[in-house]
């Protein structure tokens, strides 16, 4: 059934093979960066940043959206919030938050501006992400050029690595 402008989705089916790439959303924005987060960012993009993630919009509806995230093994997470609640489920892989390990079939959920960051584990992880919104903004709180250099060496070691690297639910 075809939907109007006008009317909510009541049902719809996803399909992996079907679902955009996140930049290709439109859904985040983001807050001025720091000169600091500028510079980072731009030097762990060259580095080749984005060949440690995969993110697909596998949904979204005003007030709803669920996305597929695989993080490479050791992917440099910065840490930050958005406007909006997250609540994340562990598919494959591991990762480290906080002082937690945490596996297939766990997740965590982290409320509107909510500062966070984890760590993937060896195999890297890949996760349901759910959101309250299905437009929302990253606000980076990574103002540490330590930060951001270690970040630059871990993506230089770890990209060849990547190009490799199979999503952790094809090694189970």
């Amino acid at each position: 059934m075809a939907k109007t402008e006008n009317q909510p989705i009541r049902f719809s089916i996803i399909r992996a093979k079907d679902a955009p790439d996140f930049a290709e959303c439109d859904m985040m924005t983001q807050r001025p960066l720091t000169e600091v987060e500028t510079e980072g960012s731009i030097a762990a993009h060259e580095a080749g940043m984005l060949e440690g993630a995969t993110l697909r919009v596998l949904f979204q509806m005003p007030g709803m959206s669920l996305t597929h995230v695989w993080f490479k093994s050791g992917f440099p997470l910065p840490r930050h919030s958005h406007d909006t609640d997250c609540l994340y489920y562990i598919l494959a892989g591991s990762l480290r938050i906080g002082t937690e390990e945490l596996g297939i079939g766990d997740g965590f959920f982290v409320g509107a501006e909510v500062p966070y960051v984890y760590t993937p584990g060896e195999q890297g992880v890949e996760l349901l992400e759910y959101r309250s919104s299905n437009a929302f903004d990253i606000k980076l709180l990574a103002n540490n050029p330590n930060w951001w250099s270690k970040a630059v060496g871990t993506i230089a070691e770890r990209r060849p690595e990547w190009d490799s690297e199979k999503p952790p639910s094809a090694m189970n």
